[in-house]
């Protein structure tokens, strides 16, 4: 019973912010899009911390 509720928690949980930007930076199709998606993430994150 505990398994199956376990399981079903698991299923329903929303990805974690870093679990996204992962999947983002996998997406990559090369070297080049690798590092345009990681400058895209830093400025999102420099930009958070200005609060914009």
């Amino acid at each position: 019973m505990f398994a199956t509720l376990k399981r079903t928690a698991k299923l329903l949980r929303a990805p974690t912010q870093a679990e996204r930007d992962l999947a983002y930076l996998n997406e990559a199709g090369d070297r080049y899009d690798l590092e345009a998606r990681e400058r895209n993430l830093n400025n999102r994150a420099f930009n958070r911390g200005l609060g914009l």
